[in-house]
């Protein structure tokens, strides 16, 4: 059975392919919105679902797989940077501290749906100003959470982490294999 991937991330579409050779990636088009009253820590669960809710509905019969992640530092959600000065600022807020990343998951198959966090602590050693600098002019922050990419050379600010690696990087594939082997079907993966 296929799986459709309602996400554009390059990141999520090569971790996805260590579940299934059979994948199919249609991104999700809706504006994220957030509803007024939800939990802070509950909005990327919900953008998941409003991503793979979409999707599911042009493949009613494919398994269609939603995430949204984002980071947490104190009761602050980091996006993804405007520009460069959000990034800087970002990755300053970041130094030293210890923060919180949360990837919602939501997978879809017909009228049946799962949807679950995953949570990993990310602790930053001290950053000075010529590191960010440096790092912000490989354009990696631009387009990730928080303005770094643990996959990429983000990962020399990071001190250590307590969870899933896979869920920094944006997308927990063990947990998300192990919820489709127990929930729909027993993979054909590699």
């Amino acid at each position: 059975m296929r799986i459709v991937l309602a996400s554009a991330s390059p990141r999520r579409k090569e971790l996805i392919n260590l579940i299934s050779d059979d994948v199919l990636i249609c991104p999700a088009e809706s504006q994220e919105v957030i509803p007024s009253g939800i939990r802070m820590e509950k909005i990327p669960e919900h953008l998941s679902f409003v991503k793979a809710f979409e999707v599911s509905l042009k493949y009613p019969e494919e398994i269609v797989i939603g995430c949204d992640t984002a980071v947490f530092l104190g009761n602050k959600i980091l996006g993804k940077p405007k520009d460069e000065k959000d990034a800087f600022k970002m990755l300053k807020s970041l130094s030293g501290k210890t923060h919180k990343v949360i990837s919602g998951v939501t997978i879809i198959k017909g009228k049946r749906a799962v949807s679950f966090s995953e949570k990993t602590k990310v602790y930053f050693r001290k950053l000075n100003d010529a590191e960010i600098e440096e790092y912000i002019k490989t354009k990696e922050p631009m387009d990730k959470a928080g303005g770094y990419g643990i996959q990429g050379k983000g990962t020399f600010f990071v001190k250590k982490i307590k969870g899933d690696y896979f869920n920094v990087v944006g997308f927990p594939v063990s947990k998300i294999q192990k919820t489709l082997k127990e929930k729909y079907y027993e993979l054909n993966s590699k």
